[in-house]
């Protein structure tokens, strides 16, 4: 991501916003926004027997490739197991531990210790930081890695809330440790969080221009719309040091004061089959929403999890044997799991978008939006990360008293 420079903020290195690069997405299509309100509608389920209950599972990868670079699905390709051992964070990766996906950076985690329940994200580094000699990289890992931590260590209530952590919180900490690392001095990015709860509830704290879409039986049920302050200036988080302050203030500059508190937060109920895909900007600049539910959809049915019948398109009772992990890494047919296959087909599908120079994207249709004049055409290449999490009913044994 790319972008320019301004501001600042207070303690101990100046944490505050700044411009990076944006793009409005024109999704000029029927789909319902999310709002902070919980969407109320409850998928339509078969009992099951007294002696068991339905319980939430979350199936997540996620794919990634830097600007520039070869992608290689085997490779640029992570598949969370909830079943890892999460050792303590003393502190963030090297560069050298740090999957191929430049500045962005992305995070999946277990949420504390209750079972089945995710924290995961996305954050987006401002590019224009090379500007001044900073790796923009090392903000936006650093941040994942701290909030990767946090979600981990969460305990069941926060201290002064007594209430559990929210996605906002989890970004806020996040920051905070990043503000207090000696060793990111300077940096930027933009974020979206989301929390998977254990009874089938999705909340998301976006901030900037990476985003969401939630998709489910062929549609687009949700998804979030970019927070700008104007064309290719989306809110960020940002650490600034005294001496660039300074010359901001003898200078002059504008002054964006973007905050966790400042991210959108919404809320979803889920269904049994339903997709969430987390991205940076590098994805939604190069797809619009139609087009990443054209390869869900097309992906889905062509494994059997989505089968059009008379009465609409249905999900799989069952959904293991698509997303269960073996011990190679593929599900039980010896094909990539489910929720691999959705995130290697959408950034995969991006990355070859990026570099078409023929058919606009997203990207190139906002341009002429506010710029008639200018010439863009084709895509926009950047880094790109996607997050993909298949939501899964699976029937849990319930202990019973004799």
């Amino acid at each position: 991501m790319v972008g320019t420079l301004l501001a600042a903020w207070n303690n101990p290195r100046l944490c505050y916003g700044r411009d990076l690069e944006c793009a409005n997405r024109n999704f000029g299509f029927n789909q319902q926004h999310g709002s902070d309100d919980l969407d109320h509608s409850v998928a339509a389920r078969t009992p099951f027997a007294i002696a068991t209950a339905e319980r939430f599972v979350y199936n997540v990868a996620a794919s990634y490739i830097a600007k520039g670079r070869g992608y290689d699905p085997s490779v640029h390709l992570f598949q969370f197991n909830p079943y890892n051992r999460v050792q303590p964070l003393k502190a963030p990766r090297g560069k050298h531990a740090r999957p191929e996906s430049g500045q962005d950076a992305f995070f999946v985690s277990r949420l504390g210790a209750v079972p089945g329940e995710v924290a995961l994200g996305v954050a987006d580094g401002v590019g224009g930081w090379m500007d001044s000699g900073i790796d923009p990289a090392d903000f936006s890992h650093a941040f994942c890695d701290y909030m990767a931590a946090t979600a981990a260590a969460a305990p069941a209530v926060m201290r002064g809330t007594g209430q559990p952590l929210t996605a906002r919180q989890l970004m806020q900490k996040g920051y905070e440790a990043v503000c207090h690392d000696p060793t990111i001095w300077a940096g930027g990015s933009t974020a979206i969080v989301g929390l998977l709860k254990a009874e089938g509830l999705l909340e998301v704290a976006n901030l900037g221009d990476s985003g969401f879409i939630l998709l489910r039986l062929n549609g687009v049920h949700a998804f979030s719309e970019p927070q700008t302050h104007a064309f290719n200036t989306p809110y960020q988080l940002s650490v600034v040091p005294p001496s660039m302050l300074l010359r901001a203030a003898t200078f002059g500059g504008a002054r964006l004061m973007d905050q966790p508190r400042d991210a959108e937060v919404t809320r979803h109920r889920l269904r049994h089959g339903d997709v969430l895909v987390f991205a940076s900007d590098g994805l939604w600049d190069n797809l619009f929403n139609q087009d990443v539910l054209r390869i869900v959809s097309r992906t889905m049915a062509g494994a059997g999890a989505w089968a059009g019948t008379e009465s609409g398109v249905q999900v799989a009772p069952d959904l293991r044997p698509y997303t269960r992990i073996g011990e190679n890494g593929l599900a039980a047919d010896g094909r990539p799991t489910l929720q691999s296959a959705l995130a290697t087909q959408i950034v995969g599908a991006a990355r070859a978008a990026s570099v078409n120079t023929k058919l606009d994207g997203p990207f190139a249709k906002e341009v002429k939006r506010y710029y008639p004049d200018e010439v863009w055409h084709g895509g926009k290449e950047d880094d790109i990360c996607a997050v993909v999490v298949v939501v899964s009913e699976e029937e849990a044994p319930v202990k019973t008293n004799p």
